[in-house]
């Protein structure tokens, strides 16, 4: 194994939890496995299927990343991330992703999401779709550090695990507990960027201002709250930045922090059964929303719109949310990544379509030579 996260490089695996969709007792597996490690660093990658052990739901579409439910991994060494050397010197070709939707199916797709928040069936939620080629990855480390180069994402990952390459360039944070104190930091409204400066400062002002981009945002962030209020002291609850916007390499984000105070002796699975999937991928009311995208999505998310992170010997956490990823199985030669958006009753289809664009465009840059 060799994982990139933040600042820091691990190798190598001391202990490691694989668990599976077809297993059983999947808490109590994770949790032994965490206190059975306790004073260790931890990674942690979980796939957004973990919501069937979580709610009544299940998921048949198609799944070739073939990513597990849950991986844990204690790292054998740890290194700054200044340590890593790219030993491998292969060039890559440039990869050809087709799109599992045109634009026509697209639209189509949009229009009859829009057709149940209509009936009152859902107020908002996340549709995704594949995006995928056939073939190998000559050199992956190459693809994460032009990904870097184009987003400078806060919480990119690259990690070679088993058969999988991750390479990520996830602007937005799921969860982070420090001591008693959970933060989330839910992204809602995505706008491109402009080389032009009065351009992309109006840009900015656009988004900011957007009512439909802003009750998105803000949807969520009651969701969260609501989440949060599951594990929540009383009254800890709090929105200490709502519809903020942020710059980043290639895009503008509006996103929100919600925050709370938890019991000391408060697990991690507790915490993952009240939070998980993160509201921003999924929508309101949740379990609703994640059961018709089951119905309307071609495949399945996998580690996309899971999580990825760390959990240090001190039992605090940081998680990132799984979007703006490439993940490559090395074993079938199947390489995807997924983009998607909130679709609410003020949705656009057409624009809706050239968000999804806009979030693809780096990830396929990095894949051409």
């Amino acid at each position: 194994m060799k994982t990139i996260i933040g600042e820091n490089y691990y190798s190598g695996i001391l202990d490691d939890l694989i668990i599976n969709q077809d297993d059983d007792d999947v808490f109590e597996k994770l949790e032994v496995f965490l206190k059975k490690n306790k004073d260790k660093t931890k990674l942690l990658f979980i796939s957004y299927d973990l919501k069937d052990k979580i709610e009544k739901l299940n998921s048949r579409n198609d799944d070739k990343i073939k990513f597990p439910l849950i991986r844990c991994v204690v790292p054998e060494k740890i290194f700054s991330k200044k340590k890593f050397v790219n030993l491998n010197k292969l060039e890559n070709k440039s990869i050809k992703f087709i799109p599992e939707l045109n634009k026509e199916d697209y639209l189509k797709k949009i229009e009859k999401v829009k057709s149940h928040i209509q009936k009152g069936d859902i107020y908002e939620t996340n549709f995704c779709y594949n995006w995928e080629a056939k073939g190998k990855i000559n050199n992956p480390y190459k693809v994460y550090q032009k990904l870097e180069e184009l987003t400078k994402a806060p919480f990119s990952v690259y990690s070679e695990i088993g058969d999988h390459v991750i390479i990520s360039a996830s602007p937005e944070r799921f969860i982070k507990k420090r001591g008693d104190k959970l933060i989330s930091e839910p992204i809602k409204g995505t706008s491109k960027r402009s080389e032009n400066k009065e351009i992309d400062s109006q840009l900015i002002k656009d988004l900011k201002n957007d009512p439909k981009e802003r009750s998105e945002n803000i949807m969520i962030v009651d969701l969260v709250r609501n989440d949060l209020s599951k594990v929540a002291k009383e009254s800890s609850v709090n929105v200490e930045k709502l519809c903020e916007v942020y710059t980043f390499e290639n895009i503008h984000q509006m996103i929100s922090t919600v925050s709370c105070n938890i019991e000391k002796e408060t697990s991690f699975s507790k915490i993952l059964k009240a939070l998980f999937p993160m509201g921003s991928m999924t929508g309101v009311p949740k379990v609703k929303a994640m059961e018709l995208m089951e119905k309307y999505e071609l495949t399945k998310r996998g580690l996309y719109s899971g999580a990825i992170g760390i959990m240090k010997p001190s039992g605090d956490f940081d998680l990132n949310v799984v979007i703006r990823t490439i993940i490559y199985n090395k074993a079938n030669d199947f390489i995807s990544f997924k983009v998607g958006g909130a679709i609410t009753i003020k949705s656009k289809p057409e624009k809706e379509y050239e968000e999804t664009l806009t979030k693809a465009e780096a990830l396929l840059k990095a894949c051409q030579q």
